[in-house]
């Protein structure tokens, strides 16, 4: 940070507002800005807009959730309260049809999430960009913010290296902080608003990842890889208790195990494992049937099999195929014993292993595999109202940077959506 002396301010301001950071959140921000008519200087270390908007969701962009105020609000796991004032400024139905003004048609699917019904998250991407293009933004790519000034307790400019290599000062008195956070970091969220920020004189809450794959232990993972089981239950325990439940799928990849369950509970785990806690996952593969009608289930096809059938092919009627081999040797169990051999002891140990599958989580993917950062610029700090810092006049902040995370679901983009909506008012 740059501490500018009255002296030194001689040549004009060419503009009222500097964006840093032209993702989903610094493109809200900058549009809105400049659509109230301020003129609008958007910076961008990439080489084009809205990177993560256009790889998230696996390509087809989570836009949104389309859940009620209440159950959306529940579904922020910090500072919800603190996103309540952005949430009612720009909620879930604004940002349907913000896009949907634009030409985007979206579609509401399983679990009120919603998507652009191309399933192409470039649409998004490109529908921010217009926004901004449209009402006079300007924008400079490859280039990198050194350092932000200050006069006084107020925002004064900053200086920035163009593509070219050159660093050049642009004065301003609002700046808005919209550089994300470090996960995905080949996108260019790499955390420099964590640097200015502290720089400033900003707390900076403590970084992990979040909705990230969870790391295991177990002998029988290296067979599970690209398996998916939908419609399972999964408890998250940490020191043997009980924290966390959550329905749906489950995935298995070489980044440890994943699908919406297990981002769902990572933030959890991931915080239980730096406090050095002991975690474990225990999946439930039959969570529509209790152990006594799984016991009946399983004496019926039992009794429809010849005796001299295996055991592998009892499996095969009760799990997916890629989960039978890994199956028998959790349960000691070999694939090729008889039906008519199995003991009630073996059987019973089968039904409790279906109804509690348990795998120890002793690690997390890094912020390369997650979905979002937790943690970030401390939000006792920053005015729920209009986002500007407590600080420092005239600094902003939106988006990933600040201290906010939701679960996966379209939450995490509402966040940046309501956040630089606020920010880009550019409220006193």
């Amino acid at each position: 940070m740059e501490q500018i002396e009255e002296k030194d301010i001689v040549e004009p301001v060419a503009y009222d507002v500097i964006v840093i950071g032209a993702g989903a959140a610094g493109m809200m921000a900058a549009g809105t800005a400049a659509q109230s008519g301020k003129r609008v200087l958007l910076l961008e270390k990439m080489e084009k807009s809205g990177r993560k908007v256009r790889i998230t969701g696996k390509g087809r962009c989570n836009v949104t959730n389309a859940r009620p105020a209440e159950e959306f609000a529940s579904q922020v796991r910090t500072n919800a309260e603190f996103f309540k004032q952005a949430f009612a400024e720009f909620n879930n139905r604004a940002t349907i049809r913000f896009f949907e003004r634009r030409g985007v048609k979206l579609d509401i699917e399983r679990g009120d999430r919603v998507f652009p019904k191309s399933g192409k998250a470039w649409d998004i991407a490109n529908a921010l960009l217009d926004y901004c293009v449209e009402n006079g933004v300007k924008i400079l790519y490859n280039t990198r913010v050194k350092d932000i000034m200050t006069l006084g307790d107020k925002i004064f400019g900053l200086h920035y290296i163009n593509k070219r290599g050159f660093v050049r000062k642009e004065e301003c008195s609002q700046i808005i902080l919209a550089t994300g956070g470090v996960s995905y970091p080949g996108t260019g969220s790499t955390g420099d608003g964590y640097a200015f920020a502290a720089d400033l004189g900003h707390t900076i809450e403590p970084l992990r990842p979040s909705l990230t794959p969870l790391v295991t232990s177990h002998p029988q993972m290296k067979y599970l890889e690209k398996l998916l089981l939908r419609n399972i239950r999964a408890t998250l325990y940490i020191d043997n208790e009980p924290v966390r439940e959550e329905f749906g799928e489950i995935g298995f990849s070489n980044r440890g195990i994943e699908g919406a369950v297990a981002l769902r509970v990572s933030r959890d785990a991931v915080d239980a494992l730096i406090d050095n806690k002991k975690v474990k996952l225990v999946i439930d593969l039959k969570p529509a049937l209790t152990e006594e009608i799984l016991r009946d289930r399983i004496a019926r096809e039992t009794a429809e099999m010849e005796p001299t059938e295996f055991f592998g092919e009892l499996l095969r009627k009760l799990v997916p195929k890629p989960l039978v081999m890994p199956l028998a040797q959790e349960l000691d169990i070999h694939s090729k014993n008889y039906i008519s051999k199995l003991t009630e002891a073996e059987i019973t140990r089968l039904i409790r292993t279906l109804k509690g599958l348990t795998f120890p989580i002793v690690d997390y993917a890094p912020f390369e595999y997650a979905v979002t950062t937790a943690g970030g610029v401390n939000c006792n700090e920053v005015n729920p109202y209009t986002m500007e810092s407590l600080k420092v006049k005239g600094l902003y902040f939106a988006g990933e940077v600040l201290d906010l995370d939701a679960n996966t679901g379209g939450y995490n983009l509402q966040i940046a959506f309501s956040t630089g909506r606020l920010a880009g008012l550019l409220k006193k």
